[in-house]
């Protein structure tokens, strides 16, 4: 397998455009090919500037976890930093896991803050919503969001040899109705619900519950009632 590593985004659009597979640490796709077979040529973004960004408001698909600091809100922060082993963070990248993890620890973080993905096709870079990045799994570059005003992360005790633990993500953005984000893994599902929190936090509970998130078992709608309610002390006393 030859391995290619551009250094600039004409050249891995040029990567792209002769075949190369997307690869990040290759923490998870190393086990398949060493079982299905490996491609003729792979390309990292490890040395492209656009996807090594990490800062206000954005962070690069080839930064590695545990690179992941107070630079970035705390709901971000803390999903990477409960990711794994300190070994697997220190090779695992943003974009291995949200585009190539079924797990996509980082996911229901990046939901909460609105994110959207600046993607690399053959013809060149464009936006696109997480949805679109989800379903067409084109080669992320990097993640961009507005700060929020708070942000809050919690991860269930995992249960050996069990499903994922439940994660559970929160933000409230500012503006003239401040609007609190809330996105849930239960499983291998990804919930995310967002509704004004400009009201009593009753009131905003019972908002959140006439959506999907109503539908969630009673174990799981406890801890999002639990982390919901920390998220909006937090974003009174700011």
């Amino acid at each position: 397998m030859l391995l290619r590593l551009p250094t600039s985004l004409p050249e891995a659009q040029e990567c792209l455009a002769d075949g190369a597979t997307p690869v990040g640490g290759a923490t998870l796709v190393w086990a398949a090919w060493q079982r299905d077979g490996f491609p003729e040529q792979a390309v990292s973004l490890r040395e492209v500037p656009e996807a090594n960004v990490l800062g206000a408001g954005e962070i690069g698909a080839a930064v590695l976890l545990h690179r992941i600091d107070a630079r970035v809100p705390e709901v971000l922060h803390r999903a990477a930093a409960g990711i794994g082993t300190g070994a697997v963070r220190r090779t695992a990248t943003v974009g291995g896991n949200i585009v190539g993890s079924t797990l996509r620890c980082l996911l229901p973080a990046a939901l909460v803050l609105g994110a959207r993905a600046r993607v690399l096709a053959a013809e060149g870079p464009f936006e696109a919503d997480l949805a679109e990045l989800l379903a067409k799994k084109p080669l992320l570059l990097s993640l961009h969001w507005n700060d929020p005003l708070v942000s809050g992360y919690r991860k269930v005790a995992e249960a050996p040899g069990g499903p994922p633990p439940l994660v559970v993500a929160t933000a409230v953005h500012p503006g003239d109705r401040p609007v609190l984000r809330v996105a849930v893994r239960d499983g291998y599902d990804f919930l995310s619900e967002s509704v004004p929190c400009d009201t009593p936090a009753d009131t905003v509970l019972d908002d959140l519950g006439g959506t999907a998130m109503g539908t969630l078992p009673a174990e799981a709608r406890a801890v999002v009632r639990e982390q919901v309610l920390s998220t909006l002390e937090r974003a009174d006393h700011h």
